[in-house]
């Protein structure tokens, strides 16, 4: 860390160290003591990566033209230099985009000094690895040489013309970097080497500025060069980094890029291209995909209330468990995972045991789906856009080929929630009623994120964009109201339109749940549209979905009423509710059916003995003990309406269901029991989100801080520096004495001159200025040290009086 940079820091006003805290806030948290320890932790190569991670291209572009030309230069000159890689140098643009992209350098502290002086900040240097795709100085590069194979370059580099003068400066590698230096002599190699060689050269111009050949630290002169490689390496073009890996030193790139640092820039970021839509159809679409996306989440609790899942011992879905899910929402598996993890994510569901345990619902899901749909909906949405998990991933397979299933531990990706902001703030800078296309997307970000750039970021945002638009986010491909809502920071919403939660933005949107179906004389319901969810619910619970759309069929059966029956329904209950919300009257199958159902419900009553079987209609036992079905339930008749069996309740009772019986459980208390289908619950474990954008600091925590940083640095120049003890015998003194003239010299806030012993016995001397004593020890501000100590009283030999 250099002393300019810090006296620079020390220079700036309190409004600019503040700007400094509220974009850098890593930089006081915790607070500094000083202002030193402000520059050090400023110019720590974890802090400058993070900053620089954060800079567009262009703003990049401004740090590495500073870290490749020698510091300090003015700003005329980095303006000329960076002005050579644009089309027009005159542009205003330009010119007023570079002089606010320096003043944000200084202010992100990446640059300091003023206009004729500016240079990068400590440590920026050493973190950009290959700015612009140069390579490493010369320097750098023949390090590892030595000093026989340096002397042979420098001679094959000066010829016969005697361009270096290595005999009177030392065969060194500042020579070989110097000689490298000099354009007419990089000029003159280049024009000695084969077109071949020449054209390996140009496609390392540009970067990467390395490659890859068979036996890199061969050692050959010019005269005996045969190949393209190895006339690049016997004169330096090259140099060999390792055994098979070449490097192009940094000054024969600069010369092979015309002394240009980049190849094209751009101030301004790529424009968004993509297909018009119009706004209000697009909010209309993402409202219909963000209720249909809120009741497939219910769907799927539903399911899993009554049918959960088993939990793999990798602790993930088995993949037959997410076709079946898939299957039952008419929707493909990845919508399905994706719903699956959102739950998972939002606590809705999870694990009811680390063992042998099911995927379940828990308590937060029974207080979800009491709240508004748009509600619902903002809680799903928030979920997905601030959880670390990736469901774009399932199915395919880890490092180790092992598959990757749902609510696998390794669906974590740090950087998912980040990337999914970012993706979503690209869509709202493309204007409004412009939906970008992946490319478009993609190349966006490659400008405002150059140093993110990877396949993995790529497969991030194709991630991100799919999933938007399956939940709501995104609408036929914009970014819609509700879902900019969803963002901080970002502005009003376009044309005018009142800016609110995404609540508020959504809840007009949503189509109004209906209460009434459609009874038909085939045993189905038609629901016309979205139901409530008491209704929803119900028709769950009492009939089986035969078909979704536009119109979802229900149909009732004989297995489905006995489930309804299960749960506590009674016939007349059940037509009740299904008077009450049909258009039509009750069809007569309908209530045949239901009242049949219900008439054989319960005649049969299963407890435990492991289990038994009482009926009051001792002739339907005969009948029950006289097939041979029964045979493997091991029944023994106890009493004329009871039968016992070794089998348990449960199976007990799919048994003679399969067998055409229609069995009730019962408890010990004789009652029948009632199988609700939300008693299912598993407490899931707390929900830690991490929030997708960072705001920074509070201002006025910021101004503490820079407040706390400024009195510290005052103290810490304001240290008075160690002196030297008097010459002359050490003091001795009685102890008493000693003592009074301690308390002395701690009323009256006097120095005093001491003598101690150490912990090895030696006797030295120390000028202290007491502050208290206790314990047996003195606490004393010792001006020998320039520090506080404390000193233990049966140590001081004596003292004596400063003069």
């Amino acid at each position: 860390m250099s002393t300019e940079f810090t006296e620079w820091l020390r220079s700036r006003s309190d409004e600019q160290l503040r700007a400094l805290a509220a974009v850098r806030p890593e930089l006081v948290t915790p607070v500094p003591a000083h202002l030193e320890g402000l520059a050090g932790r400023a110019s720590s190569p974890s802090a400058v990566g993070r900053v620089l991670d954060r800079l567009d291209r262009f703003t990049l572009s401004v740090v590495e033209t500073l870290t490749v030309l020698p510091s300090p230069i003015s700003y005329g000159s980095l303006r000329s230099q960076m002005a050579r890689a644009l089309p027009g140098a005159a542009d205003p643009v330009f010119r007023s985009t570079l002089k606010e992209t320096v003043e944000r350098l200084r202010t992100l502290a990446l640059v300091y000094g003023p206009d004729n002086a500016l240079a990068p900040a400590p440590g920026v240097r050493e973190v950009l690895d290959g700015p612009a795709g140069l390579g490493p100085p010369a320097v750098e590069v023949f390090r590892h040489y030595h000093a026989e194979r340096l002397a042979e370059l420098i001679e094959d580099i000066a010829g016969e013309g005697g361009d270096a003068k290595s005999d009177t400066r030392g065969d060194t590698k500042e020579v070989l970097a110097e000689l490298l230096g000099d354009q007419k002599i990089v000029g003159r190699l280049i024009e000695d080497v084969s077109p071949q060689a020449r054209s390996a050269l140009n496609e390392l111009a540009w970067g990467p500025a390395s490659g890859r050949v068979p036996n890199a630290r061969r050692e050959v002169r010019a005269a005996t060069a045969q190949s393209p490689i190895e006339q690049l390496l016997s004169r330096a073009l090259l140099g060999a980094t390792g055994e098979e890996t070449v490097v192009l030193p940094r000054e024969v790139g600069l010369f092979l890029r015309d002394g240009r640092i980049h190849q094209d820039l751009s101030p301004v970021p790529p424009a968004m291209d993509g297909a018009r839509r119009d706004r209000k159809l697009a909010d209309r679409t993402a409202a219909g995909q963000a209720f249909t996306f809120t009741r497939a989440v219910e769907e799927l609790c539903e399911r899993w209330s009554a049918d959960p899942p088993g939990v793999l011992r990798s602790g993930g879905l088995a993949v037959r468990d997410l076709k079946r899910i898939a299957a039952l929402l008419d929707l493909p598996e990845w919508v399905a995972g994706l719903i699956i993890e959102v739950a998972h994510a939002a606590g809705l569901v999870a694990a009811s045991g680390a063992v042998d345990g099911d995927w379940l619902p828990t308590p937060v899901y029974d207080a979800w789906r009491m709240k508004g749909t748009e509600d619902r909906w903002v809680m799903l949405a928030m979920t997905w856009l601030t959880m670390d998990r990736v469901p774009g991933v399932i199915g395919e397979r880890d490092e180790r080929d092992r598959l990757l299933n749902a609510l696998h531990p390794d669906l974590r990706r740090s950087a998912a929630a980040e990337v999914r902001a970012t993706t979503l703030g690209m869509l709202a800078a493309a204007g409004p009623g412009v939906a970008p296309t992946l490319d478009s997307v993609r190349e966006r970000l490659a400008w405002e994120q150059p140093r993110r750039r990877g396949g993995h970021r790529d497969q991030l945002v194709e991630f991100t964009l799919r999933e938007a638009e399956q939940i709501g986010v995104t609408g036929l491909g914009m970014l819609v109201g509700h879902g900019r809502a969803l963002l901080p920071g970002l502005p009003g919403l376009p044309g005018g339109s009142r800016a609110g939660s995404p609540g508020e933005l959504l809840a007009p949107l949503l189509p109004e749940p209906l209460d009434h179906v459609f009874l038909q004389a085939d045993l189905t319901a038609v629901a016309p549209g979205p139901l409530t969810s008491e209704l929803r619910r119900w028709l769950a619970l009492s009939a089986e979905v035969e078909s979704t759309g536009g119109a979802t069929v229900y149909r009732f059966d004989e297995r489905s009423i006995r489930r309804a029956l299960d749960a506590g329904q009674g016939a007349d209950e059940m037509l009740a509710l299904l008077e009450r919300h049909s258009t039509t009257p009750v069809p007569q199958p309908l209530s045949y059916l239901v009242t049949d159902v219900a008439r054989r419900h319960g005649r049969m009553r299963i407890g435990t003995a492991s289990a038994y079987v009482r009926c009051d209609d001792s002739s339907l036992l005969d009948e029950v003990m006289a097939d041979k079905r029964s045979m493997p339930l091991r029944l023994r008749r106890l009493a004329p309406t009871v039968i016992a069996s070794k089998s348990s309740r449960p199976a007990l009772i799919d048994s003679l269901r399969a067998m055409g019986y229609a069995p009730a459980a019962e408890s010990l208390d004789g009652d029948v029991i009632i199988t609700q289908i939300d008693v299912r619950r598993t407490e899931g474990p707390p929900l830690v989100r991490s929030s997708a954008t960072f705001n920074g600091l509070e201002a006025d925590v910021v101004a503490a801080a820079i407040r706390a940083v400024r009195a510290g640095d005052a103290a810490h120049q304001a240290r008075r520096v160690p002196l030297d003890a008097p010459d002359g015998q050490v003091p001795r003194s009685p102890t008493t004495a000693t003592i009074s003239a301690l308390r002395d010299a701690i009323r009256q806030g006097s120095q005093v001159w001491i003598g101690y012993l150490d912990s090895q016995g030696n006797a030295t001397s120390r000028i202290l200025e007491p502050a208290r004593m206790e314990g047996g020890y003195l606490t004393a501000y010792d001006e020998t040290r320039a520090a506080v100590h404390r000193f233990a009283l049966h140590r001081i030999t004596g003292i004596a009086d400063i003069v």
